[in-house]
This record gives structure tokens, sequence and C-alpha cells, in this order.
């Protein structure tokens, strides 16, 4: 960012991305059931805002301070900015933080109480995604990420930002278990449907704008570079939507819209890594691919009987995986290139050892000292009530709400 107008694209695009947070309330509200609506949507303000502050104090100099060691920034913690570059860039980087955290509620919504959600929100903010970003990202006040010296191609964020948020939510998924009635004793997976499907595919819409400034933002320079990035998002998104139509009616599936348009999600998560570095006919083929990814990993996700109640994991980690794998296959300074193939699944690898390690083992601890899963008889009324003592739709949940005798 050396000009005026470098740092008001950014901005812009921050304004963008922030507004993705939006797309991911209204779409994991949707997903939810009607008696979880509020305590959903309260996520996703604790993740902006608990997620915002614990950034600027810790997690900012953690992954953008000075960084000889390639491992670990070592200042800017809780800094006084005064200079509109580096203002621009923490305002930025707080909105990615917030999105890899905000990726976590979705998978564990209508089981886990808030106040524990936002403590790991904030370990996530602080912690466990900072530490990771430093090695792919670090050095913005001097020094560069192990990673990043050996050549990792992850321009914004397929591994940084969503392979973390999903191997977080995994961790999460397994230590919390999944919500009463959604596998038999038999392991058969039952479906709970969400209750306003309309929500979901308008936040959809909503994360699939945001992302413009998402990936084109990443630029940090209002250049014409920004024109084939945001081709390239909206082209992956769009052949991943089309990929996963063609793949249900091949496999004589129903068209179901909350996969599909989950596809495109995880088309837009495929193409974050190399949107600026691969041609459109290979992100188009990254999108397309990404799209079939959901379906199956939705399919394995119900075998393994891990409730993911938004489809989290398949968008955010097997998409970010295979676009994080793709940045490297299509890399237009040299096709399949085994060396960066290498480097990528290097990168890939550790994302996952040290992202969902860490996370499994803050988790499983917290679990045991303060209890992540709300108790069974607060489950089955919805955390709305229990937790936040006020529902979505009170014309339908009179019953919850009344407070005494007539």
């Amino acid at each position: 960012m050396q000009t005026s107008a470098d740092i008001s694209w950014v901005v812009i695009a921050a304004a963008l991305v922030f507004f993705m947070q939006a797309g991911f309330a209204l779409l994991e509200n949707g997903m939810a059931r009607s008696k979880n609506a509020i305590n959903v949507i309260m996520k996703n303000y604790a993740d902006m805002s608990f997620g915002a502050l614990a950034f600027w104090l810790v997690g900012f100099g953690v992954m953008f301070g000075a960084n000889p060691s390639g491992w670990l920034g070592t200042d800017h913690f809780a800094t006084g900015v005064h200079d509109g570059r580096d203002a621009a860039f923490l305002l930025f980087q707080i909105m990615f933080a917030a999105t890899a955290a905000t990726i976590v509620s979705g998978a564990v919504a209508e089981r886990m109480r808030f106040l524990p959600y936002v403590l790991v929100s904030i370990l996530i903010t602080t912690l466990i995604y900072s530490v990771f970003g430093s090695w792919a990202w670090g050095g913005w006040f001097g020094g560069e990420g192990w990673l990043a010296r050996m050549g990792f191609v992850d321009f914004a964020g397929s591994t940084v930002v969503h392979s973390v948020g999903a191997w977080c939510a995994l961790a999460a998924v397994i230590v919390i278990g999944p919500r009463l009635g959604r596998f038999s004793s038999s392991g058969a997976a039952r479906e709970i449907p969400g209750h306003n499907l309309p929500n979901v595919a308008l936040g959809a819409f909503i994360l699939w704008l945001g992302w413009f400034g998402f990936n084109a933002g990443s630029t940090l320079t209002a250049s014409p570079d920004i024109g084939p990035i945001a081709l390239n998002t909206h082209m992956a998104a769009a052949s991943a939507f089309v990929g996963a139509l063609i793949f249900q009616s091949l496999t004589r599936r129903t068209t179901v819209m909350t996969t599909t348009v989950n596809a495109a999600i995880g088309g837009l998560v495929a193409i974050t890594a190399g949107c600026a570095s691969i041609d459109l006919p290979f992100a188009v083929l990254t999108g397309f691919v990404a799209g079939i990814l959901v379906c199956l990993g939705q399919d394995l996700m119900a075998r393994l009987r891990l409730d993911d109640v938004v489809g989290a994991i398949p968008v955010h980690g097997f998409c970010g995986v295979w676009g994080t794998l793709a940045a490297g296959l299509f890399h237009r300074d040299g096709l399949f290139d085994p060396d960066r193939i290498l480097i990528q699944l290097i990168g890939i690898w550790v994302c996952f050892v040290w992202t969902f390690g860490i996370s499994f083992i803050l988790f499983w601890v917290m679990d045991r000292l303060i209890g992540l899963r709300a108790d069974s008889l607060h489950e089955q009324r919805g955390l709305d009530i229990t937790e936040h003592y006020e529902v979505g739709y009170p014309e339908f949940h009179s019953d919850l709400t009344h407070r005494g005798k007539s």
C-alpha cells in the first residue's frame, strides 16, 4: 500500500469481508432450527467483537510482528496505529481472523454453550490462527514466515483462513459430539432440517459478494491485478455450483439446494489460494472439482457420524486443501511443478497437524474443566431461551417465554 488509492481499496475490501459476517449469520441461522436462531447470531457477533479485540491485543503481533526467526512475530502487540497504511492492514486482517473463528460457529451450532464458545473464539484468533498465519504470511514488520520462505502459495487463505477454521471445527465437533437425535443407535444418519432455507441462499449470495473483497483485497493495492483475481473468484464459484448439480444428477441424487449452495462456497474457498497465480480455465476447473468435493465430503461426515450442522468442514476444510494443492498444480509459472506441489503438500499437512492437534487438546481440556456442551434439557428446549432468554420467533414459542401466571 503506497498510495491513498491503495489504502482506500483495502478499507473497502475490509468492509466487504466484514459484510461476509452477515452472510455467515444468515446461512448458519437458516441451517439451524428456529429454537437456536438467536444463539447462532450471538456467536457470529462474538466472533467479530471478541475476535477483533483479541486479534488486536495479541494475534496481530504474533502473526505480523517482526519475525526474524520465521516462527512468531515479536512486536506490535496492542499496537497504537497512527499510519494509514498500517491501520488499513490491521483492519483488513481483523476481518480475516474473525472469518477463521466464525467457521467453527456453524459446525457446532445447536449444542455448544455461549460463554465457552467466546473463549474458543479468543483462542483461535490469538493463538491457533495467528501462529500458523505467522508461518505462512508473517513478516509485515520484518522477517518472513518459514513456510513463506519455502515458497508456499496461499494468496488469500484457502489454508491460512479456511482450513484453519475447518480443522478447529473438526476438533470441536469430535469433542462435543453430535446433536441429540442426529444419529440412530445403529449409526444411521437422521436429517435435522434447518428452519429457514431462504436465509441460507441469501447468506451464500452475501458471502459470494464479500469474497471479491476477500480475494481481490489481498492484493493490498488498487492495481490492475484486481480484475483477473475477481474474475477467477466468480467463475470458480459458478463452476462449483454447476459441478455439484452435474454430480447430483449423474449419481441420481436429489438436487438439494443447501448442498448446491454450499458447493458454490466451496468453490470460493478453493480458488482463494491460487486466485492470483492461476489462469481462468484452471480457476474454472478448481471450482468444478470443489463442488463435487462438497457433495462427497458431506457423505463422508455422515458415515463417520460427525455432526457438522452447516457443512463447514467439507466446504472450508476439504475444499481448502484442494484449492491449496490446485494453486501448486496449476501455477502459471510452471504447471505441475513437483517441487512446488511438494511445498503445497507440506503446508497443507503442517496446517492440519498444528491446527487440529492444538485445538483438540485445548477443547478437550476446556470440556473437562468448564464444559463446552449444553445440558440435554437445554438442547431440547433450544439455546435461545436457555442461554439468552429470548427467542427469534416469539409468536411460535409463547410457552417458552411465559414468565408467570396470567
